[in-house]
C-alpha cells in the first residue's frame, strides 16, 4: 500500500477474495487514513477495463486488484485488452500459499503463465521484502517505452509475514538490459525530413502511440509546416483535430472513403506510432502500394513487422517529431506552399464525392443521427464504446480531443465501454463521460450499474440499440447469404430502463427523432448516472466498408446514398478520378485500364 502510494496511484479497482485477504485487510487501513480509495466492482473484468480507462484518459498508470483462481482468470480479457492497445496498468492477484502452489489447491490457477503472452512483464512476490523493488519495477516498465500491463502475483503467505520495510522511491530502479530508445538516429531523421520535402502526395497515419507520448501538437506543427493530410487509425483518434482542415478522419475498414484513396494514391505515408494492423491495410500489398515508407515507432519490434519502411526510425514519438521540426526550423528553408496544393485539392473533391452521411428517417431514429446529436450537445466530454456498429459510427462522426476518444482497438471487447467510463469518471470527476454502446455489447458487463450506483459515478450510458449484434448481422447479410445465425438479440432482452431503475439509476427511452435533442439534453442535465435506451433503425449498416481481401480503394457503401439495398463495389480512376464499378475493367471516362 505504501509503494502504490509513493507511486502516486490514488484510486484501485478490484474485487476482494480469500488469497489477497491480507492486502485487502492493509487496504482498510489505507483507505482510513485517506491514502487511497478503493472502487468495488461487480466482476473483476470490470475491474480491468475501469484501470484500463483511468489509464487512457490521464497517462498515469491504472491499477486493479484480483483474486486467485476465478478472481484472477477473469482479469485476462481485460489485460489482453490493455496489453493490445499498450495500456499501462499494474494488475495485482492473489494466489494459494507459496507450498500449495502446483499442488491444484483451491482456486488456485497458474496466473503468471496464463498471461505469459499478454502482459509486457509479471512477477511472483516470494519474498515480502521484495515487494517495494517489484512495484518500483512494474510502474517504471508499465508505463515506459511501449507501455503495456505488468502483473504481480502475491501469495497468501507472503502477504501475510512481517519484515523490515525500505521503501523505493519513483524512478530510481534501473533494469538491467531494458533501456528503450527515446531518440530517434539523427541520421534517420534527417532522411526522413528529405523525403518529406520531396513529397508531392504525402499522408501522415498517425496511430495509438502519438496519443501515449503526447504528440499532438508536433503532429500539428509537421502537417502546417508542410501541409501534409493527416488520417488517423481508430487509436490514434483525437491525436489531431478532426475539425482542422488537413484532417481526413479514419482511415481502414471503416474509415472515411477519402482517407482511403488517399492512403491508396500518396507517394509518402508518414507512419507515427502506427503499427499498420489489418483493419487498417486491408489487403497488405496493395496498402500505400505507391509510396516510400517512413516509419517512427518506439518498438522495435512494430517497425518493418508488416510494412518493411524506407526510413525506420526507432524513438519516442514526439521526441523523434520535435527534433525533426528543430531540424527544419534550424535549416530555415522556405516550404515550397504550392507543393501539396494540388493533392489537397483531389483530396478535398474525394471529401464532396464521398462525404460521411447521416441519414434521416421520417418515425426512425438513425444511429449516425444519435450519435452526432450526442456530440453537439457534449464536444468536450470524455467518449468511450464498446465494440461493434456504434464503435465504427462513433468514430466516423465523434470529433474528440486527445485522450478523450477512449475504445478497444486492437482486442476488440465487447463489455469495455461502461466499466471504462466508470474509471476515467473516477480519474477525471469534473469531465463529462458519456459511453456509446450497443444493446449486445452493453449486455456483456451491465452488472457494473452496480457500482455507478454504489458511488454515484456520473456516467452517462446511451445504448444503440438495433436488437442485433450489428457488426456481425452486417457480415452475415455482405458475406454469408443473409444467414443470420444466432445474431438476433431480441429474444431475452431485458427492458433497459426498468433495469437501469432496479440499480436506483435513472434509465430513459428514445424511439423517435423529435424526442432526441430534448432526450440528449435531459440526460446530460441529470446529476447521476444515465441509462438510455435508444432504439434505432433495425437495418442500418455502417459504410464505407472495405470488404476482406480487398484493398482499402475497393469499397463499398460508397454512392451518395445513406444506405444501399445492394452493395456496390466502386473504384476511383487512377488517372482522371472518375468514379467506376468494378465490372468495368477500364474507365469510360478516359479508357485508363482500372
Amino acid at each position: 500500500m505504501d509503494s502504490l502510494r509513493r507511486h502516486g496511484v490514488e484510486h484501485v479497482f478490484g474485487y476482494p477474495g480469500g488469497a489477497i485477504l491480507p492486502i485487502y485487510d492493509e487496504l482498510y487501513r489505507s483507505e482510513a487514513a485517506g491514502h487511497l480509495k478503493h472502487v468495488l466492482v461487480r466482476h473483476e473484468q470490470g475491474a480491468a477495463h475501469a484501470a484500463d480507462g483511468y489509464a487512457r484518459a490521464t497517462g498515469k498508470v491504472g491499477v486493479c486488484f484480483g483474486t486467485s483462481g476465478p478472481g484472477a482468470t477473469n482479469l485476462v480479457t481485460g489485460i489482453a485488452t490493455a496489453q493490445m492497445d499498450s495500456i499501462p496498468m499494474v494488475v495485482i492477484t492473489g494466489q494459494v500459499p507459496l507450498a500449495a502452489i502446483g499442488s491444484d489447491a483451491f482456486q488456485e490457477t497458474d496466473i503468471f503463465g496464463i498471461t505469459l503472452p499478454i502482459v509486457k512483464h509479471s512477477y511472483v512476490v516470494r519474498d515480502p521484502a521484495d515487494m517495494a523493488r517489484i512495484v518500483a519495477e512494474a510502474f517504471y516498465i508499465a508505463q515506459t517505452g511501449r507501455p503495456g500491463p505488468v502483473l504481480i502475483d502475491v501469495p497468501k503467505d507472503v502477504g501475510l509475514k512481517e519484515f523490515d520495510y525500505t521503501p523505493v522511491d519513483p524512478g530510481s530502479v534501473k533494469l538491467s538490459g531494458y533501456r528503450p530508445t527515446v531518440k530517434g538516429n539523427p541520421r534517420q531523421v534527417i532522411q526522413a525530413a528529405k523525403l518529406i520535402r520531396q513529397s508531392r502526395r504525402p499522408l501522415l497515419y498517425v496511430g495509438g502511440g502519438a496519443i501515449s507520448s503526447n504528440a499532438h501538437a508536433e503532429i500539428q506543427a509537421l502537417a502546417e509546416r508542410f501541409q501534409i493530410p493527416v488520417t488517423t487509425t481508430l487509436m490514434g483518434l483525437g491525436a489531431f483535430d478532426e475539425h482542422h482542415p488537413l484532417a481526413v478522419g479514419m482511415l481502414g475498414m471503416h474509415g472515411t472513403a477519402y482517407a482511403n484513396f488517399a492512403v491508396s494514391e500518396c507517394d509518402l505515408l508518414i507512419a507515427v506510432g502506427a503499427r499498420f494492423d489489418d483493419r487498417v491495410t486491408g489487403k497488405l500489398d496493395e496498402f500505400a502500394s505507391r509510396a516510400k515508407v517512413i516509419h517512427i515507432d518506439i518498438d522495435p519490434a512494430e517497425v518493418g513487422k508488416n510494412r518493411a519502411p524506407d526510413v525506420p526510425i526507432v524513438g519516442d514519438v514526439r521526441q523523434v517529431l520535435l527534433e525533426l521540426l528543430r531540424r527544419e526550423a534550424e535549416e530555415g528553408a522556405a516550404v515550397d506552399s504550392e507543393q501539396t496544393r494540388e493533392w489537397l485539392h483531389r483530396i478535398d473533391r474525394w471529401r464532396q464525392d464521398y462525404p460521411l452521411v447521416v441519414p434521416s428517417y421520417p418515425e426512425l431514429l438513425s444511429p449516425q443521427g444519435v450519435i452526432v446529436e450526442i456530440n453537439r450537445q457534449a464536444p468536450d466530454a470524455y467518449y468511450t464504446t464498446d465494440v461493434g456498429q456504434h464503435q465504427m459510427w462513433s468514430a466516423q462522426f465523434l470529433k474528440t480531443k486527445p485522450r478523450r476518444w477512449i475504445s478497444s482497438a486492437g482486442l476488440g471487447t465487447m463489455g469495455f465501454g461502461m466499466p471504462a467510463a466508470m474509471g476515467v469518471k473516477v480519474a477525471l470527476p469534473n469531465e463529462q463521460v458519456i459511453c456509446i454502446s450497443g444493446d449486445a455489447s452493453f449486455q456483456m458487463n451491465m452488472q457494473e450499474l452496480g457500482t455507478l450506483a454504489q458511488y454515484g459515478i456520473n456516467v452517462k450510458t446511451v445504448i444503440i440499440n438495433n436488437g442485433w449484434q450489428g457488426m456481425v448481422r452486417q457480415w452475415q447479410q455482405a458475406f454469408y447469404g443473409e444467414r443470420y445465425s444466432s445474431s438476433n438479440m431480441e429474444v431475452g432482452m431485458p427492458d433497459f430502463v426498468i433495469l437501469a431503475q432496479a440499480f436506483g439509476i435513472k434509465g430513459m427511452v428514445i424511439r423517435h427523432p423529435s424526442e432526441l435533442q430534448d432526450a440528449i439534453a435531459e440526460m446530460l442535465a441529470h446529476d447521476g448516472p444515465v441509462l438510455v435506451n435508444a432504439e434505432v433503425y433495425r437495418e442500418e449498416n455502417c459504410y464505407p466498408m472495405v470488404a476482406p481481401g480487398k484493398s482499402n480503394s475497393q469499397m463499398i457503401g460508397l454512392p451518395e446514398h445513406p444506405r444501399l439495398e445492394k452493395a456496390i463495389e466502386l473504384i476511383y480512376c487512377q488517372n482522371c478520378g472518375a468514379k467506376n464499378t468494378s465490372s468495368n475493367s477500364f474507365c469510360p471516362e478516359c479508357g485508363t485500364k482500372l
